[in-house]
C-alpha cells in the first residue's frame, strides 16, 4: 500500500501545495470499503490578508482548523447543505488551506455510484459538494489527519501532472472579495485521462 502524504508535504507555501495535489489520490476508507479518487481541480487560500480567505476576519470557532497543524483535514458546511474539504497547509499557526474542488474516481466506484445515486459518472465527483458526497465526507472529519490512515481519509502520492496540462483561474464563489483577491489564478486545475 502506498503510505500517506507527509505532514512536511502540506507544510509549504499553501501554492505550491495546491498545485501538487493534483493528480494525488484522495482515499477513503470504512470498514472493508474503499474508494478513491485522483485530485483534479484545488483552490488555494492563504492567510487574514486574503479577503476570499475564511480567515479574513481572525480566527473564529468556525475556521479555527485552519491555523492548525499542516495535513489536517478543515470542513466546513456551507450554503446551508454542502460539506466542503479543504486541506490545512503551512506552518501551525498560520490560516492556509486548499479546497479540493474535483476528483476523477479511480477506486471503490460502486460505493461512489451509490453515494451519488441518479448522477452520471461525470458529475460523481465534478465539484467540491459533490467530492465530499460521493465519499461521505462531513463535518465529522474536520481536524481529521490526512498523513494518516487510522481517521478513515488521507491522501497519497497519485500520478504526476505535467505542467502542460494544468491550468489556472480564479477561484470560484468569491465575488464578495475587492480586488485583487477576486481574481488571483489561484485555481489549479488538471486534465487527468482515467
Amino acid at each position: 500500500m502506498t503510505e500517506p502524504l507527509s505532514s512536511a508535504f502540506f507544510d509549504r507555501p499553501v501554492l505550491e501545495v495546491a498545485r501538487e495535489l493534483l493528480g494525488c489520490r484522495l482515499v477513503r476508507q470504512m470498514d472493508c470499503r474503499r474508494a478513491a479518487v485522483l485530485i483534479t481541480e484545488t483552490e488555494a487560500y492563504r492567510g487574514e490578508e486574503d479577503l476570499a480567505c475564511h480567515a479574513r476576519s481572525g480566527r473564529t470557532e468556525r475556521n479555527a482548523m485552519l491555523y492548525g497543524k499542516p495535513g489536517l483535514a478543515y470542513v466546513y458546511f456551507t450554503y446551508g447543505m454542502h460539506w466542503l474539504l479543504n486541506c490545512v497547509t503551512g506552518p501551525e499557526g498560520f490560516p492556509a488551506a486548499v479546497l479540493l474542488r474535483a476528483a476523477l474516481p479511480v477506486d471503490g466506484l460502486d460505493w461512489i455510484a451509490a453515494n451519488r445515486a441518479g448522477r452520471k459518472p461525470a458529475e460523481w465527483c465534478s465539484g467540491p459538494a459533490r467530492l465530499t458526497r460521493a465519499l461521505g465526507v462531513d463535518g465529522g472529519f474536520n481536524g481529521c489527519d490526512l498523513t494518516r490512515r487510522d481517521g478513515g481519509l488521507w491522501i497519497e502520492a497519485g500520478q504526476p501532472v505535467a505542467n502542460e496540462a494544468v491550468s489556472t483561474g480564479p477561484r470560484v464563489g468569491v465575488d464578495y472579495a475587492p480586488e485583487p483577491w477576486r481574481s488571483l489564478p489561484w485555481r489549479f486545475i488538471a486534465t487527468i485521462k482515467p
